[in-house]
């Protein structure tokens, strides 16, 4: 098979062949049919972030493919089946955070392209519990970008408790920012897309955004205010000041959803306005198997669009040039 492989930190990914793998006991191989490319595999690839990948790795968790073998043990699953691997490829299942629902946070996890390898090739292995059932109707490639970008920030959305009535800002309209707008316009809130390209801005328009703030032109916590500010602020760009706009452009009560995580990020909570206004700053990482499951759900529903443009996987690496230059106006999807 060829696969995508990180060999070291930092430098261009290699295209290589490889055996094909072989599941093992609970585990399935997958012949993949689409993998979205994620900004975190770029992080991955990069070493940004304090606990780093070991080279050789395969990154990748937004893998979409036709299950081929099982192995021993699985019997939920069936060979033909297509299914979605995500970031979330294992959990305990015992701890405290796996039992209360929250098995994002198990401290044993393993992450896909990361931990273990992912979907950047065109065979991959899982753990059967945790590769996701698409539903029959949703093309593998609209399925991709779901598996992360969708289901982080759905999460996002029911972290922040979003409602009918409530003003939500969503900063950095690309790969997330897109389905981030769609799940609060279904959770029937107002929308305001904060970006600082055209293209971006006029997709969230599209999208049924219903305030586009060029961060470029005007500043967005001041916007927000006299919109009488945030109820919720998801910071999806990869950059503090936007993050920063966001807190300041909450009402009282208001909640900041940090879900990006730009290399050496930091931010500033200001006690006196945080304590006197109510705010909340609250992290949001990825989503639960349920939750992916209510995000294919919508999909096949029809009430969300996911936005893509397809790529061999040779041009990996023009690719991640692209997403770093803002040139991508959503998901890059590798078609295998």
């Amino acid at each position: 098979m060829r696969a995508a492989v990180v060999r070291t930190l930092g430098a261009p990914l290699v295209i290589e062949d490889r055996p094909d793998p072989r599941p093992g006991p609970a585990q399935v191989s997958i012949r993949v049919e689409a993998s979205g490319l994620c900004h975190t595999d770029i992080h991955a690839a990069r070493g940004d972030w304090p606990v780093k990948p070991n080279p050789p790795f395969v990154p990748g968790h937004e893998g979409v493919g036709i299950v081929e073998r099982l192995g021993d043990d699985v019997t939920h699953l069936s060979v033909g089946q297509r299914v979605a691997v995500p970031w979330l490829g294992w959990a305990c299942g015992r701890c405290e955070h796996c039992l209360s629902g929250w098995e994002t946070l198990c401290e044993r996890q393993k992450n896909t392209g990361y931990g273990v390898d992912g979907g950047h090739a065109e065979m991959m292995l899982a753990h059967a519990d945790f590769a996701q059932p698409v539903p029959d109707g949703i093309d593998p490639r609209e399925a991709a970008p779901l598996t992360c970008a969708g289901v982080t920030t759905y999460k996002a959305v029911k972290v922040a408790g979003v409602g009918p009535t409530d003003l939500v800002a969503v900063s950095g309209i690309g790969g997330l920012g897109h389905l981030a707008v769609q799940y609060a316009k279904i959770a029937g809130a107002t929308v305001a897309a904060i970006d600082v390209t055209d293209d971006k801005l006029s997709l969230a328009g599209e999208l049924g955004a219903d305030i586009l703030i060029d961060a470029r032109k005007e500043d967005p916590a001041e916007v927000l205010r006299r919109h009488g500010g945030a109820h919720a602020a998801i910071a999806l760009a990869v950059d503090d000041r936007a993050t920063e706009a966001l807190q300041r452009g909450l009402r009282r009560g208001g909640k900041l959803v940090l879900v990006s995580l730009p290399a050496g990020g930091a931010l500033r909570v200001p006690v006196f306005d945080t304590v006197l206004n109510g705010t909340s700053v609250i992290g949001s990482i990825v989503g639960t198997r349920q939750d992916l499951a209510e995000v294919f759900a919508l999909h096949a529903a029809g009430r969300t669009k996911a936005i893509y443009e397809t790529r061999p996987l040779e041009a990996v690496n023009d690719c991640i040039q692209e997403i770093l230059g803002g040139h991508v106006r959503a998901r890059v999807v590798f078609e295998m």
